[in-house]
Order: C-alpha cells, then sequence, then structure tokens
C-alpha cells in the first residue's frame, strides 16, 4: 500500500493550539499523552536511526515511532506481531462474526465512565454467547470466543460495539464430540439480542446502584434516579442489534479478518482526502443508508475531537478471549478441539496453510536493490538537534 499524502499527524501539528485551547481542560492523561505521540511521530523529537543495507551499503536515517496505540502510523508492526503469536491458536474449521451495539443513548454514560462500560460490553456479549451456546435447545456445547472492542463510526462519533470471532461449533459437556451449529447463522440472532440487551442493562443498573457510574456533562440528568429508571424502561422496549455473518472459511481466511480489525484506529490516513482551509475531508460509508460510500468534511478541531474520543485508558485490553480460548486454560482446550475435530467425519477439509508474514517482511526494505535495512546507530532528539547532518538533510 503507497504512503498516503495526508495524516491525522499532519492535522494535529497545523491545528494543535487551537485544539488544546479548546479542548485541553477536558483531556485525560491518556488522550494528552496519545496527542503528544502522535503529534512527534516519526520526528526528530522521539530520535533516530541510521539504517544500512546490508547487499549494497546504502544508508538512510529515520525518525522513531511513537508507538501509541492509538497512533494510525504504528499498528502495522504491532498487528503483525500479535497475528503471529496467535497463528497456532486456530482451529481447523470455519469462524462466524457476531457483532454486538449498544443503543446510542447509552453513549453518554460511555464518555464519563469509559472503563466500565467497555468491561460490561465485553462481560455482557461473551456470556450472552457462551449461554446461548450451551443450551440444548440451540448448541448444547462450550464454545469459544475472541472479542475486539471498537468505539467508533465511520463518522467518528462514539459507537460502541464488540466484533467476535467464533469457531464453527464447541466442545460437548462430556468432551467427546465436537457439536456443529444447526442454525445457518451458529446461533439464533434474536435470541441473542435479547439476552444481550438484559445481561447488559442488569449489569449497568448493578453500576448505577453501587454508585460506580459516573453522571456528570451529557449524563447529568441521569444522576436523577428517576431519569435513569426511565432510560433503562424506554431502552427494554427496543431490540438491540446483533448482527451475525455466515461462516468466513478456515484459519487463513480468520487471520485476514482479524488483522482488519485488532489494530485498528478510529480512522485511517488512507481515508483522508483533503485538509484545506481549517477543514478535513474523508472517506465514510453511511450504514444506516446501505453502507453508501460518500465523502464527509469537517472543521479540524471537530474531526480531532471525535478522533479523541477513542482512546481507551491506561492499561484497557480491548482483545479478548472467552469459554474455550480463555487464557487460563487455552492450551489444553485447544488440544482437545483439535483432536475432536480430527475425529469428526463432517470436519471440513482445509486446503490451505496458515502462514503470518515474517519478521523480516515488515522490516524496511532498501529503496535501490530491495535487500533488507538494519539499524546500525541510533541518536537522541538532542543529538539530532545538534548534528550538523541532519540540518542538512
Amino acid at each position: 500500500m503507497t504512503r498516503p499524502t495526508l495524516e491525522v499527524a499532519d492535522i494535529l501539528r497545523a491545528q494543535s493550539d487551537r485544539f488544546l485551547d479548546r479542548y485541553r481542560s477536558s483531556f485525560d492523561f491518556q488522550q494528552l499523552k496519545a496527542f503528544r505521540g502522535i503529534q512527534r511521530c516519526r520526528t526528530a523529537a522521539l530520535g533516530g536511526h541510521r539504517d544500512a543495507c546490508l547487499r549494497c551499503g546504502h544508508q538512510a536515517i529515520s525518525y522513531n515511532s511513537c508507538r501509541n496505540r492509538h497512533c494510525p502510523k504504528c499498528q502495522t508492526q504491532a498487528r503483525q506481531r500479535w497475528l503471529a503469536a496467535h497463528e497456532r491458536e486456530l482451529l481447523a474449521t470455519s469462524y462466524f462474526h457476531v457483532v454486538f451495539t449498544v443503543p446510542h443513548e447509552l453513549n453518554v454514560l460511555a464518555l464519563d465512565n469509559a472503563r466500565l462500560f467497555y468491561d460490561l460490553l465485553f462481560t455482557a456479549s461473551a456470556q450472552t454467547l457462551l449461554e446461548i451456546a450451551a443450551d440444548p435447545k440451540h448448541l448444547g456445547a462450550k464454545i469459544g470466543v475472541i472479542s475486539i472492542l471498537h468505539t467508533w463510526g465511520q463518522n467518528l462519533l462514539l459507537h460502541p460495539h464488540i466484533h467476535c470471532a467464533i469457531p464453527t461449533g464447541g466442545i460437548s459437556s462430556d468432551h467427546r464430540r465436537w457439536i456443529r451449529p444447526r442454525y445457518p447463522f451458529f446461533l439464533p440472532v434474536q435470541i441473542l439480542s435479547r439476552v444481550f440487551r438484559g445481561k447488559f442493562l442488569a449489569g449497568l443498573k448493578h453500576l448505577y446502584r453501587s454508585k460506580k457510574l459516573r453522571c456528570a456533562g451529557p449524563a447529568a440528568a441521569l444522576a436523577d434516579s428517576a431519569q435513569f429508571t426511565k432510560l433503562i424502561r424506554r431502552l427494554h422496549r427496543h431490540d438491540w442489534v446483533v448482527y451475525a455473518k455466515p461462516a468466513f472459511g478456515g484459519p487463513l481466511q480468520v487471520l485476514r479478518y482479524l488483522g482488519r480489525y485488532t489494530h485498528r484506529v478510529a480512522i485511517s490516513n488512507h481515508r483522508l482526502l483533503a485538509f484545506e482551509q481549517g477543514r478535513v475531508t474523508f472517506r465514510w460509508k453511511n450504514y444506516a443508508h446501505g453502507g453508501k460510500q460518500g465523502q464527509m468534511t469537517l472543521v479540524a478541531t471537530e474531526f480531532l475531537r471525535r478522533f479523541f474520543l477513542h482512546v481507551l485508558p491506561k492499561g484497557f485490553v480491548r482483545i479478548r478471549h472467552f469459554g474455550f480460548l480463555v487464557n487460563r486454560s487455552r492450551a489444553s482446550s485447544l488440544e482437545l478441539c483439535r483432536q475432536l475435530l480430527a475425529s469428526s467425519s463432517s470436519a471440513p477439509a482445509e486446503t490451505g496453510t496458515c502462514q503470518i508474514p515474517s519478521e523480516s517482511s515488515t522490516l524496511w526494505h532498501c529503496p535501490r536493490c530491495g535487500a533488507a535495512m538494519i539499524v546500525i546507530q541510533r541518536f537522541t532528539a538532542t543529538e539530532i538537534s545538534t548534528c550538523a547532518y541532519f540540518d542538512s538533510s
């Protein structure tokens, strides 16, 4: 993929003073850390290194990356490392894709209670899948779930939802069979929606009664228990969105799918089209109108405000595993799954192998001969600022 001509960092550097004057008082530490990281990413402020080609001797100097997980430029290698680490955990079966979304009326609570709100979203969606799958009326098996949190919509506004990748089937209660689903979409979507709604709202009421929810700013009205109860009752009367896609192939296809979702940020640099006269134009899909593609233009400060809505709390884990994929017993459960799948006469044959690009494929290659470039010297920011070579380049 070619390098984009416009980046979020370009907009941030041009509008940083104006943006901070307006929004710094509402920024938390993690948002400010992401702000500074993206602003300085691959600039002299973070230091640099000299690379050399092992084949032809060509040398070049590069600036360091910020490695902030919210930076659009720093996700490729992080994604490759994650996929490589989890490559061997994929099963030789197809996978389903299920998405859980909360109503937009709850966004005001997510803004000031990000950690609690997103933890609840993980828990309620996973418990819903595990509970319905365990019911003999639907599947009667223990399943595994990889859950990935996204907090944005295509317009960059808050839109919390969970993407789930689920192996097609699960382990029987006696651990002797691999049970396959009887529904085209793995589990009945309408039932998933109702159970998810009940579990999420029950968890939200518990947090409220425990006085753990912060109701301030746009959510200030919900500090009144009568208003909170009214909201809960209204949300109980409507169906919640749970979306399921058909099975999408074996391990190789799953890796491609996970690669698209695991390390995304609110917007990639490749969606940016223009930055002119303090306004940003970017591509977006309007899913309310069938995914129709179009262009959206925002004032730069509003664009940045929306972008930083999606900075997660410190240490918050946005990729989680449940069911037989839970961390504490994953290795033994996967070994059992492989045995059961191998002995299942209905197990689909896998014609491809699951391959992750090697670490070397993510390295910078020589622009002259194509060989790998290696680091031969590192520079601090101070050394760069006092070095005539950098000034002349």
